[in-house]
């Protein structure tokens, strides 16, 4: 972890770009007994099952069939929200039959009208609460650390100090304006993010669940929310898009390589375990993933800490499985953890599958200058500043999504 943080230290974001790649790139299109995949029936026969399979073996581990005994409450609902820029409609979704049990809660923005519309739908970090200052979100439960006690863990409804402080990662206001909803979803609500959480988590709901992951149960949880949207008939069933940043990032690719019912995917910053090429060695190891975050993957991917070069998948694979749906990846250029070059490398690499498929990739294959996105079937910038969501990006996802949706209208 130490010598990690010292490489990032030193290292500069034009340095980075002339890092070479430590091991093979993997090939999505070499099935497992080393023959190629030369025609797209091949690719969704078998060379598609065996990259989920590896996933599921080595990375996330294999989601449970069934949905558990889910109830959907009754929503509340502001028909004129934000003054009259929206409705607002707010829904509790219980996992199990008891009212104790996991849940989660939905926070739906739909611009005004009886029209069908496109919806992105994303987990946040901090809360439903934080991503619009709007006072009529429900304040959720949120956990924190004792300030007396480090160590301990505590779940209290969140502070009304917190109403808005993540709203410009979500930009409500643009996104309606531009004739699209979002749904978002505290994460926390699926599984608490930090070691020791497992008790509290929806995979409690399912046999093993040590077997599984963090990051394989918060996708779950969006594909639960789309269940939900999807009754809703506000929304046009086939254009829903997910967003995910960072480690939501991850589980956002995780959850639309399962469920093909997802119409757009936004990769913003996923980084290594996500988008990016893990074994290019540089940025963050899958030695810090395992040893800061042991819950995120599972057991398996333990295997590899040490011996990246072992892991039989990588980012570009990933990305891969959302062919042949528009793929939006992002970067940022302060952002080396991430290793942008990294990101950019594996979707260029999973434009094959898309080529394959009748689509085009990005186009490229040098990395564009810092705030020039490329925009084809799969998208990407790197976009100057941090590790954030910015309303740059959101920019650019509008116009990717109007690239992809509005000629299905």
């Amino acid at each position: 972890m130490v010598r990690f943080a010292v490489i990032l230290a030193l290292t500069t974001f034009a340095q980075a770009q002339n890092l070479t790649y430590n091991h093979p790139v993997p090939d999505p299109l070499t099935l497992a007994d080393g023959q190629p995949v030369k025609d797209a029936a091949t690719w969704t026969t078998k060379r598609r099952p065996e990259l989920m399979a590896l996933f599921e073996d080595k990375v996330y581990g294999k989601t449970p069939s069934g949905h558990t005994d889910i109830r959907v409450m009754p929503p509340l609902v502001d028909l004129k929200a934000l003054k009259g820029k929206a409705v607002r409609k707010q829904v509790t979704i219980y996992f199990s039959d008891r009212n104790d049990g996991p849940l989660m809660q939905v926070l739906l923005y739909l611009p005004p009208g009886n029209t069908k519309v496109p919806v992105f739908v994303g987990l946040n970090f901090n809360g439903n609460q934080t991503v619009n200052a709007d006072p009529g979100i429900l304040m959720n439960e949120v956990w924190s650390t004792d300030e007396l006690d480090p160590k301990k863990r505590l779940h209290l409804q969140a502070d009304e100090r917190t109403r808005g402080t993540n709203a410009a990662a979500w930009q409500v206001e643009k996104i309606l304006a531009h004739g699209y909803g979002l749904a978002s979803i505290y994460y926390y609500d699926i599984e608490p993010d930090f070691v020791g959480g497992l008790p509290m988590s929806a995979r409690m709901l399912f046999p093993e669940p040590e077997k599984w992951s963090a990051l394989g149960v918060w996708a779950w949880g969006l594909s639960r929310a789309l269940d939900h949207l999807l009754t809703d008939s506000r929304i046009d069933p086939k254009r829903i898009g997910l967003i995910g940043h960072s480690r939501l990032g991850k589980a956002a690719l995780w959850a639309a390589a399962q469920d093909t019912r997802f119409s757009l995917v936004i990769s913003n910053e996923s980084g290594k375990g996500g988008a990016s090429l893990l074994k290019r060695g540089f940025g963050e190891t899958i030695d810090h993933l395992n040893g800061a975050f042991p819950h995120w993957f599972n057991p398996a991917y333990k295997e590899f800490t040490g011996h990246p070069e072992k892991l039989p998948v990588d980012g570009n694979e990933l990305l891969a499985l959302i062919a042949p749906r528009p793929l939006y990846v992002a970067s940022a250029a302060e952002d080396l953890g991430s290793d942008p070059k990294g990101e950019f490398l594996s979707a260029v690499n999973a434009g094959r599958v898309y080529g394959l498929l009748g689509r085009k990739g990005l186009g490229i294959t040098q990395m564009p200058m810092v705030d020039q996105p490329v925009m084809h079937d799969i998208g990407y910038h790197v976009r100057s500043g941090k590790h954030d969501v910015t309303e740059f990006d959101w920019d650019q996802y509008l116009t990717f999504a109007d690239m992809h949706w509005r000629e299905k209208r």
